[in-house]
């Protein structure tokens, strides 16, 4: 059987990049008043705010998710709330409240409440230099080289924990670098591949911090928003792994990504300046098989690299012609 739609959800962390989207994407499938949005300082943005409930939380806090929990009657919710990996360099304390207290926050609520269904993002920052970096296999060395990445697989062994021990639903997905059209990056690695697509459309230039060959896997959010639904909504009964299922749709250098958009603006020039951030992504995979999300629950995306790169060009120059290309 499978599982049935959830009809209150919250989404935590729906101020953030995924968030963002995430949160009106579910309200277009659930409807508006079913999927509360919640953040914790920043201030949503007026579509968010507008088309449906927002609260303020701090997840570190359990009385304030329990409090939003219990208005509205939540039986589901898309735990996003976290901080990013070059952030969690800067403030590593921060990024294990944050990420696994809060984790730990959330999923005993759910517990305690007997709600039936919790999706936990993971990342490829799980791995580390000890892990192929080809094909990067569903199960291998853990190993991250960051905070962030310990704080993920910690979270990982503490959502499968929630299944085998209480019988919870818990799934999750470990994203690959994300690339959207519709918020700023947030703190993240591969931030470059977000940030080179509105200098190109502002200045016709950008100055990257990874070097130019330096390959990752990526996924546009469009793809990645997908994913969490089709993984939501598949028979629990099928799925052999929970919280970590590897995700891809793509990978290329930093340098094939300019070429890419260079062949739609030809006056486009990068430079490459690595900061701190190229020994994060050093330790990442280049590539990653994600087979095991294709055979559980028929994971397939829709964007490549040139179709990505088309539809981010054409929504962003459209929104640089109305004198609002940032956010």
């Amino acid at each position: 059987m499978t599982r049935k739609r959830m009809p209150k959800i919250l989404v935590t962390g729906a101020a953030g990049q995924i968030g963002s989207e995430l949160t009106m994407a579910l309200r277009n499938r659930y409807g508006n008043q079913n999927v509360v949005a919640a953040g914790h300082k920043t201030a949503p943005s007026p579509t968010l705010r507008d088309s449906g409930p927002f609260e303020f939380i701090d997840v570190t806090q359990k009385e304030t998710v329990e409090a939003v929990v219990d208005s509205y009657q939540i039986d589901t919710i898309y735990h996003l709330a976290a901080i990013l990996s070059a952030v969690g360099e800067q403030k590593p304390q921060l990024c294990w409240r944050v990420n696994v207290n809060g984790l730990y926050n959330i999923l005993e609520i759910a517990r305690e409440r007997g709600l039936p269904g919790i999706f936990c993002p993971s990342s490829i920052a799980v791995f580390g230099r000890e892990t192929p970096r080809d094909n990067t296999p569903q199960e291998t060395i853990l190993s991250p080289a960051t905070m962030y990445g310990v704080t993920k697989v910690a979270g990982e062994a503490l959502c499968d924990y929630y299944v085998q021990r209480f019988g919870m639903d818990v799934r999750g997905i470990r994203y690959p670098g994300i690339i959207s059209s519709e918020t700023l990056p947030g703190g993240g690695t591969t931030d470059y591949a977000v940030a080179i697509y509105y200098e190109a459309i502002a200045n016709r230039r950008y100055t990257c911090f990874v070097g130019e060959s330096t390959v990752l896997p990526m996924i546009y959010m469009p793809d990645a928003i997908k994913a969490a639904t089709d993984l939501m909504e598949a028979d629990f009964a099928l799925l052999r792994h929970y919280s970590n299922y590897n995700l891809t749709a793509m990978s290329f250098s930093a340098g094939e990504l300019a070429a890419e958009i260079k062949k739609h603006i030809p006056d486009f020039t990068v430079t490459y300046k690595p900061d701190s951030r190229q020994a994060i992504a050093d330790s990442w995979p280049r590539s990653i098989d994600d087979s095991a999300a294709l055979n559980d629950w028929g994971w397939q995306p829709d964007y490549d690299l040139a179709a990505m790169t088309g539809d981010m060009l054409e929504r962003l120059t459209a929104r640089h012609a109305e004198g609002r290309l940032y956010p």
